[in-house]
C-alpha cells in the first residue's frame, strides 16, 4: 500500500483526498504507576516530552488509560500485577488534554466496581469521554462517537476480558472478546460516521508478532466495516498490516507507562497520528519514542530511522497467512518446554504460598485467550512432533532480540 517505511507515514491517493480533514493522535497505555507517579503529580504535562507539541496540534487524542483512577478500593485477586492512581492524576490527562480514553483493558477494574465508579467520576468531570468498559454489557459495547469539524469517528473498543473482567448483562467490566457482538457494532456505525476506529488491548505480552488469532480477528473487524485497526497490551511495539487496504497497527507499546527494566523494546513505542476525512483514513503517521525514567522523548535522526527499519522488519511478515504463521511457530519454538516447565513451576509454587494468587493465575491461563492459544497450539506442535521443525531462523532472532536486547 506504498506505506513510506523511511519516513513512518501513508497517503491515501491525492485525487481521492476530501478538502476537510482532521488530525487524530491515537496513544497506547497509560497508567499514573512507579517511577512517572510523582511526575503527573506535580508537573504532568512534563511526561509527555517533545510529544506534547504534535498531542495539542491534534484536532482529536486518544489514549489507553490502564489503572482506575480512585481514592478507594482494594486490591482484587488476579493473575499480574494491580494498578491504581488516584482521582487527582486525572490532571495527567488533563494537561494534554486527551478528548478520550478507551477503557477495554485488563487493569482498570484492578480495585474493584468502587474504584471503576470513581474513575468515570473522574473522567466525566474533566469532560473526558470513554469507552469500552460499564456497569453492564450494554452499556460496555456502545461504540464512542467523537466529532471534529464536522467530521465524526466512531470508536469501537474490546479486550480479551483477563481475568473474568468482560462485562456481561448484569455484570460490571470490560468489553470483552465478543467479535460478533464486536462485528455487529461496527456494521451499525457503517453511514453513520466518517470513519470507524476499532481499538483493542489483546495478545501476547513483549513479543514483536502478533499471534494468528489476534490477526484473525483484527481482520474480521476490517471486514464488518473497520476503516482502522488498533492494538495495544504486548508492551512493545508490533507492526502494521493493509488488509484490503485498510490498516491495522497491532500493538503501539507503552506510552505513560513506566516498567523499571533496561529491556530496548519495553522503552520504544510510538504514537499514531492518523488523518481523517470524510471518506475515512487519509494518511497516517507514525511517530516513534523512548520511554525514559523523567517521561518521553520523539526519536529523531538516526535512532529513528533505526527505529523504523525495525518497523518495517516486524510488518513485512504480517503480509501473508504464511509468514505470520512462521512468527508464530518460531514464537512458540522459543518458549520451548524449559519456557512451559518454568511458568507451571511458578504457578505451582505460588499456589502453595498464596493460594489465592496462584489459582488466579492458573485460572487466567485456562480462561484468557492469549494463554489459552499459547498452551493448545504449543501442545498440538508437541503431538505432532514439529514444535523442532521448520523453524524459520530470521523469525526467531528477531523474537530473540525483542525479549533480550538491552538498551
Amino acid at each position: 500500500m506504498n506505506f513510506n517505511w523511511e519516513q513512518g507515514s501513508w497517503h491515501r491517493d491525492i485525487a481521492a483526498r476530501s478538502d476537510r480533514t482532521i488530525d487524530v493522535c491515537v496513544a497506547g497505555d497509560w497508567a499514573p504507576i512507579r517511577a512517572f507517579t510523582p511526575l503527573l503529580e506535580t508537573t504532568p504535562a512534563a511526561v509527555y516530552g517533545d510529544l506534547l507539541a504534535p498531542l495539542r496540534a491534534a484536532d482529536l487524542s486518544i489514549v489507553n488509560l490502564e489503572a482506575p483512577l480512585s481514592d478507594t478500593g482494594n486490591p482484587v485477586f488476579k493473575s499480574g500485577a494491580v494498578f491504581k492512581g488516584e482521582k487527582k492524576h486525572v490532571r495527567g490527562l488533563e494537561a494534554v488534554p486527551f478528548d478520550a480514553v478507551t477503557l477495554a483493558n485488563n487493569h482498570v477494574f484492578d480495585f474493584g466496581v468502587q474504584a471503576f465508579d470513581q474513575t468515570l467520576e473522574a473522567l466525566d468531570d474533566s469532560n473526558i469521554k470513554w469507552t469500552g468498559a460499564g456497569k453492564n454489557l450494554e452499556q460496555a459495547s456502545i461504540p464512542l462517537i467523537l466529532e471534529k469539524k464536522g467530521i465524526k469517528i466512531g470508536v469501537v473498543n474490546f479486550s480479551e476480558g483477563e481475568d473474568q473482567t468482560g462485562a456481561l448483562l448484569d455484570k460490571p467490566g470490560v468489553m470483552g472478546w465478543d467479535l460478533d457482538l464486536m462485528e455487529t457494532r461496527v456494521a451499525r456505525l457503517k453511514g453513520k460516521v466518517d470513519c470507524i476506529m476499532v481499538i483493542a488491548h489483546c495478545g501476547i505480552e513483549y513479543i514483536p508478532f502478533p499471534p494468528p488469532y489476534v490477526a484473525g480477528a483484527f481482520e474480521r473487524m476490517v471486514d464488518a466495516g473497520a476503516d482502522i485497526v488498533i492494538g495495544h497490551h504486548p508492551h512493545v511495539p508490533q507492526g502494521i498490516q493493509f488488509y484490503k487496504g485498510r490498516p491495522i497497527f497491532y500493538s503501539l507499546g507503552n506510552f505513560v507507562f513506566y516498567q523499571p527494566t533496561d529491556l530496548k523494546f519495553r522503552k520504544l513505542g510510538y504514537m499514531l497520528k492518523v488523518g481523517v476525512d470524510q471518506e475515512g483514513v487519509a494518511s497516517l503517521g507514525v511517530l516513534p519514542y523512548e520511554i525514559g525514567d523523567s517521561g518521553l522523548d520523539l526519536l529523531k535522526g538516526e535512532s529513528k530511522a533505526a527505529f523504523l527499519k525495525k518497523f518495517m522488519e516486524i510488518s513485512l511478515p504480517l503480509d501473508t497467512p504464511e509468514t505470520l504463521d512462521q512468527t508464530w511457530h518460531a514464537f512458540l519454538n522459543y518458549y520451548g518446554t524449559q519456557g512451559f516447565f518454568t511458568e507451571i513451576a511458578t504457578i505451582i509454587e505460588k499456589i502453595k504460598t498464596e493460594p489465592q494468587k496462584g489459582a488466579a493465575m492458573f485460572r487466567n491461563r485456562l480462561t484468557t485467550l492469549q494463554h489459552y492459544h499459547h498452551w493448545k497450539d504449543f501442545m498440538t506442535l508437541m503431538v505432532e512432533e514439529k514444535l523442532d521443525q521448520d523453524v524459520a531462523p530470521w523469525a526467531k532472532k528477531i523474537i530473540d532480540q525483542w525479549l533480550t536486547e538491552r538498551r
